[in-house]
Formats: structure tokens, C-alpha cells, sequence
């Protein structure tokens, strides 16, 4: 009986192997299976605001990638898709590319020149704290019999250093004026390719959807630092999924166990005005953040293809190597929000008592929400 052959990678000369099979394969063969790396880093003002992601599909044989720019209400995207074993080894995809400098410390994201958009990066993220997991995410479809979401995820607080080009203007980055967030997630997750065209789906119904996803790190006035994280799901106003801790310098994590928010969202286009979350830390302690958008609008995730975009998604074949992106002038009106959805990374600013620091904050608010004065008439996904 003839077998496919395996494939050796450079991986595969490490120590690190935790199944019979080598790097070319991974554990599960579902064609969701994803490695993701993201990050959003930010002017500590707001000024401008870079997002950067990968995502390499094993069972699908694609590697894809965006590198972005938001800079007042103007949004700059460029993508880009490859196969993936064309080259296997490499973390990077067209003109995007992905190096670690110093495991769980220190990162590089590129983007080079290219002729999709006049806008490139080169950037060195270096942690000011350790990378902290969250909460396994594991969530079955609602139907209850497949496992949609099964993903592990990290992330760390990093200050920023490099340099950015727009429309040819050099920005120089310094680690004292710029901060970011960055992650390394793997497993089955959603929103993976297009829906397949053969199997059973549910009759869609209207359902008030809540998504909020934060980093938030803090300074102390004797200079030491932490971070509070969350991550919360609720269908029809219940919670699906919630992830939270307070996380510290010294790598120990202490559980938070759900949140209650006082949060404002623009009607027009549901983005983040500010407001207060409640952490509930056990034995009737409170911990209460306040949050503040500091950016005018925040990186719209639909341009790096997050729930689809132009007939894009993530982890699609889209031929041997594909490159592309586009200009918003203005990502704040309700007609391009409704094609690059709301779901955005936020810039906030944020206070605990007297501890002070920076955060991303990502969030979709679908459906009805009347303690945000949110109808479901006006809803945008």
C-alpha cells in the first residue's frame, strides 16, 4: 500500500516534538485548523496606530498576512495569501514578514515596499511584561455536536521601536512614545474559509450579540506595573465564553470571574466612546477599570479579511502568491463601516485608582442593547 510521504522541516531538528509526526502535520485535520500571530501597536497620543497579522492554515496549505495603518479616520490596508508549502519555513508572506528576536520577549514585524500602497513598516516589540495565556476558547456550534472553537491563545504588553513610512514621510517609533499588544494563537476557530456548501446549517436567527476582547496595562506611581485582561461573549445577553485575570510582573496570574461594563457606543457606528468595566475578583472584591478611546477610530479588523471582506476570508486559496489592499479616507461613517464591520482595535486609555496605562479594546455590539440606547434597526455587523 503506497502512503503519502512525510515532510521534514527545519522544526523537526528541534527538541520540541509532542506527537509521532513531524512539523509538516499538525494534531487535528480540521480544515479551521489555524496558527494566528496579531499585533496592534499605537502612538501613546493616538496619532497613528499600525495592525499587523498571520495566519498560516496547515490543512488548508495557505499562509496569508495584513499590515495596516490607521492614522486619524483614514485606514490603510495591504494583504496578501500564498501557499503555503512553496515555503514552509518562512513566517511571512509577499511583502510581510515575522521574526522572533528573543523568545517570549522580543518581536519584529515588517512590511516593505510594495505597489499596492505607499505605507511600510519595520518595527521591534519588546516586552514589558511577560506573555500571559488566556482561557482555552471551547465553543461548540449551536447545534451542539461540532467543536467550532477549540484555540489557546497568548498575548504581552510590549513597548515599540522602528520606523514607518507613509506617502513617503519617515515616522521615526520610540519605545517611550509608543506601546502595543501582541498575540500567538492555535487551534480550530472560527470564521475559517467559506461556509462549506453541504452541510446542514441552522435557520439564521436574530440573535443581540456581545464581543469585548482587552489588554490593559497599567503603571503604578512607584512605577510598578500590571495588566487586567478579559475577553467576554454573550448571545441574547447571556455570557458564552469569558476569560479574565489580573496578570503580574512576576508571571502569576489571579482569576477574574465576569465583568459588569458602563460602556457608551456610538449609534452610528457602534464604536467604543468610553465608560467603566467592574471585574468581579472573588470573595466580594471589585476591581473597576475606566476606559477611554484615545484614536478617532481604531484598526477595522474587516480590511485584514475578519469576517470577510470583498470576497475575501481568512485561510481561502487564492492562487500561488495574491496581493492587494485599498484606502479609506474616512472609517468612521456608517457606509464604510458596513462593509469593513465594527469589530476594530481601539486605542484606550485607561485607570484603576491611581495606577494609569494603555489598552486595546475590541468589541462588536449586534442586535438590540438598550443600556447602550442601541436598537436592533440600527445594528451593523
Amino acid at each position: 500500500m503506497r502512503q503519502s510521504q512525510q515532510i521534514l522541516t527545519h522544526a523537526d531538528e528541534l527538541l520540541c516534538h509532542q506527537t509521532p509526526q513531524t512539523f509538516a502535520t499538525v494534531s487535528n485535520a480540521d480544515i479551521s485548523w489555524t496558527e494566528k500571530l496579531w499585533g496592534s501597536l499605537f502612538a501613546r497620543d493616538g496619532s497613528l496606530q499600525v495592525d499587523v497579522g498571520f495566519g498560516k492554515y496547515h490543512n488548508r496549505n495557505v499562509m496569508d498576512g495584513f499590515g495596516g495603518i490607521s492614522r486619524g479616520k483614514e485606514q490603510l490596508t495591504v494583504r496578501s495569501t500564498r501557499r503555503l508549502d512553496a515555503d514552509p519555513e518562512r513566517v511571512g508572506v509577499g511583502p510581510l514578514d515575522y521574526e522572533v528576536i528573543e523568545p517570549l520577549k522580543s518581536v519584529r514585524f515588517v512590511l516593505r515596499e510594495n505597489h499596492i500602497l505607499p505605507i511600510r513598516f519595520d518595527l521591534v516589540l519588546t516586552g514589558v511584561l511577560p506573555p500571559f495565556l488566556e482561557r482555552k476558547d471551547e465553543q461548540r456550534e449551536p447545534h451542539g455536536f461540532r467543536i467550532q472553537s477549540d484555540l489557546l491563545r497568548y498575548h504581552q504588553a510590549s513597548t515599540i521601536r522602528g520606523t514607518i513610512w507613509i506617502d513617503g514621510e519617515k515616522i521615526d517609533v520610540r519605545d517611550e512614545e509608543w506601546f502595543g499588544f501582541r498575540d500567538h494563537s492555535w487551534g480550530v476557530r472560527m470564521d475559517v474559509g467559506d461556509p462549506a456548501p453541504d452541510v446542514y446549517k441552522p435557520e439564521r436567527l436574530e440573535q443581540d450579540f456581545l464581543l469585548t476582547w482587552s489588554p490593559m496595562w497599567l503603571c503604578r506611581p512607584d512605577g510598578s506595573t500590571y495588566e487586567i485582561h478579559h475577553y467576554q461573549q454573550q448571545v441574547d445577553h447571556q455570557t458564552t465564553y469569558f476569560s479574565g485575570f489580573v496578570n503580574e510582573p512576576d508571571g502569576s496570574q489571579h482569576d477574574l470571574f465576569a465583568v459588569q461594563d458602563e460602556l457608551k457606543f456610538d449609534p452610528v457606528n457602534r464604536r467604543l466612546l468610553g465608560g467603566k468595566m467592574t471585574f468581579d475578583a472573588g470573595w466580594g472584591q471589585t476591581r473597576t477599570v475606566e476606559i477611554e478611546p484615545v484614536s478617532d477610530t481604531g484598526f477595522h479588523l474587516g480590511t485584514a479579511m475578519y469576517f470577510g471582506f470583498r470576497g475575501q476570508r481568512h485561510g481561502q486559496w487564492r492562487g500561488e502568491q495574491f496581493l492587494d489592499g485599498e484606502r479609506f479616507a474616512d472609517a468612521s461613517s456608517r457606509e464604510t463601516v458596513e462593509e469593513i464591520h465594527q469589530l476594530r482595535d481601539c486605542v484606550i486609555r485607561v485607570r484603576e485608582g491611581d495606577a494609569v496605562g494603555y489598552g486595546i479594546f475590541e468589541s462588536m455590539v449586534i442586535g438590540e442593547h438598550r443600556r447602550y440606547g442601541l436598537t436592533r434597526e440600527s445594528s451593523i455587523l
